[in-house]
């Protein structure tokens, strides 16, 4: 089993003594609620807790911060971008390419960063300033590792030009090399300005630069030897500088910014065309002389030193040990994966590591009320676990709003994520019928396919009807088509509707056949037939006979039916006894009334016969 790196960070949470009370606590995808408990081992006798409170631990609390937003925004179009080139990159244009791209993610860090320093420094309150000052020193870090990485690993710089992309980048992290180099160039007699020798800058070619150091070398050289400026300290300490004297150089230690400054200042004038694989001692005795033991290296000093080693898997490790989100690890491992560099390197639990710093910085997004969306992708493009993630993410975005749920709805639609299509319907379909909105609450159920709500919604539209005698969502019912197939009280409300519309347009003879066909197949709720029945009593009393005396008896059958099961309520019940009568008079109008079109019926069909 690996060893852990270090005891884990502690979280103190205020006004809690975890000593002497107990604390519970509950996961969730992006955070964890922690709260004291009443419970104590020792103390028989109730405890009442010191701290009423519960409390949030957010695992990703970055993405809550405005600026950075630019940052998780702007990114996520490099990185699907990226993605869908993949293709593409072959041959030379791959190594330019992905040059560019890691050249655009750091162009986003320093945007960031530049926007987090003026937000620093418009801070109304010292606590702000100082916070926004610290993230704006992160960036600042991040991007001087990211530009390190991609010299290193990305652009692959070989001897020679190695060193003048080193140079490139001591000269764009190191602040004062910029401002200094503007001051000396800007004044009237550059070689006289004061701080004219504290620039090692370089403009020149590879060749120009060899050429130059090896007659440096060889003058300095024999002008030290020979004593030359030995009456003139400053001049012996220049010469000494040229040559690359460590001692020397650190004698200036206060001109250079850093550790690292060092390293390049040092082989500037000691092996300017040095060899990557030399890198990595260069570095370890830059390091050490730098702090000459009188300090630790910081998490940065580790980071760069595994760079400098060649050793990306410790770069990868220390950063996300170091930062504070995974955004950071996310990219650039994927960036490092798209140059072949990760292609060995599997986890034990399955994944790789670019898919697995991937999930977790998705994961991140999608505890933020908005930024998930951004994550669905980095799920799409991890092949091995992503569409699990996702799909166990995607489960418990809160609904809030029918747009957000829309959105939600569509992301799963377009991934055929059937089992959450039907979840989120059917979620929709509740909330609409808790708010009483039924042709909402019906089409979620049809688009869920769930023909089990769709019955309970469509057993609403028939109660509602009942009680108002009308439909309300007339345009969802007349418009159900193949839906209503989908459950039997469905099928029932669509041709109930459409009894009422013939019937309305006064085709007397569709309406009838139509009504009794709801009857003997079953598919109405028994509890509706009496309904049914009533809605017949127009039709029977019609002038003209509509029913034949066969759909007359079928309609006496389904009366006697009714009749027959009904139970017999005694008490001194005064509504229920109104009820019954009320039934009871609807029960002898219906006999009535068949009984009159039945004669009727025999008669008219009796005369047809005889013609």
């Amino acid at each position: 089993m690996e060893e852990l790196d270090g005891e884990p960070t502690v979280t103190l949470i205020p006004g809690v003594n975890s000593k002497k009370h107990q604390m519970c606590f509950d996961w969730g995808p992006g955070e964890m609620l922690v709260c004291e408990t009443s419970f104590n081992k020792k103390e028989k006798s109730e405890v009442v807790p010191s701290c009423p409170f519960i409390y949030i631990i957010r695992k990703d609390v970055d993405v809550y911060s405005q600026v950075l937003r630019k940052l998780f925004n702007e990114s996520h179009g490099i990185f699907v971008g990226l993605q869908r080139i993949e293709e593409e990159l072959t041959g030379k244009s791959r190594k330019s390419q992905l040059v560019r791209v890691s050249k655009n993610y750091r162009s986003v860090i320093r945007a960031c960063m530049e926007e987090m320093h003026q937000v620093a420094i418009a801070a109304k309150d010292p606590a702000s300033g100082r916070q926004f000052s610290s993230q704006v020193s992160i960036l600042s870090a991040m991007e001087l590792i990211w530009n390190l990485c991609e010299i290193l690993f990305i652009e692959v710089a070989p001897a020679g030009p190695l060193l003048l992309h080193l140079l490139d980048w001591v000269r764009l992290h190191v602040c004062e090399v910029d401002s200094l180099s503007a001051d000396v160039l800007g004044s009237e007699n550059p070689s006289k300005h004061e701080s004219f020798w504290n620039l090692p800058g370089n403009t020149q070619t590879l060749t120009e630069l060899e050429l130059k150091w090896q007659h440096w070398h060889e003058e300095c050289e024999r002008y030290l030897q020979d004593c030359t400026f030995a009456s003139n300290p400053h001049l012996e300490s220049l010469c000494k500088i040229m040559l690359g004297d460590e001692a020397a150089l650190l004698e200036q230690k206060e001109l250079l910014s850093n550790w690292y400054h060092f390293l390049v200042t040092r082989l500037l004038y000691s092996n300017p065309t040095v060899k990557p694989i030399d890198l990595q001692y260069y570095a370890q005795s830059s390091l050490d002389l730098f702090l000459g033991g009188e300090s630790s290296p910081e998490p940065l000093d580790n980071i760069l030193m595994a760079a400098f080693e060649f050793d990306i898997h410790q770069v990868i490790k220390e950063c996300s040990i170091a930062l504070s989100n995974w955004w950071f690890v996310a990219h650039l491992t994927d960036l490092l994966d798209h140059c072949k560099l990760l292609q060995s390197h599997n986890l034990y639990f399955g994944s790789n590591m670019r898919e697995c710093l991937l999930l977790e910085y998705a994961s991140g997004l999608f505890a933020h009320p908005s930024l998930w969306q951004l994550g669905v992708d980095y799920f799409d493009y991890c092949p091995e676990l992503g569409r699990v993630s996702l799909e166990l993410h995607i489960e418990r975005i809160p609904l809030n709003t029918e747009q957000k749920a829309l959105k939600v709805l569509r992301i799963c639609e377009q991934r055929q994520m059937t089992e959450q299509v039907r979840s989120i319907c059917k979620i929709l379909a509740m909330k609409a019928v808790r708010n009483n909105r039924l042709g909402s609450a019906l089409s979620w159920s049809i688009r869920a396919k769930d023909a089990a709500f769709a019955t309970l919604v469509s057993d609403r539209f028939l109660r509602d009807y009942c009680e108002r005698g009308c439909f309300s969502d007339l345009d969802l019912i007349d418009n159900l088509g193949p839906a209503m197939m989908l459950s039997d009280r469905l099928t029932f409300l669509g041709k109930y509707r459409e009894f009422h519309r013939v019937y309305g347009e006064k085709r007397f003879a569709d309406a009838a056949s139509l009504l009794l066909s709801l009857m003997t197949s079953q598919i109405a709720p028994r509890s509706f037939w009496m309904t049914l029945l009533t809605d017949a009593l127009p039709l029977l009393e019609q002038k003209q006979v509509i029913f034949s005396a066969e759909q007359t008896y079928e309609l006496m059958q389904c009366l006697e039916d009714l009749t027959s099961g009904r139970p017999v309520h005694g008490g001194p019940d005064t509504q229920q006894c109104q009820d019954d009568d009320i039934e009871t008079t609807k029960v002898e109008m219906l006999r009535l009334a068949l009984a009159r079109n039945l004669a009727r019926a025999i008669v008219r069909e009796g005369s047809l016969e005889g013609f």
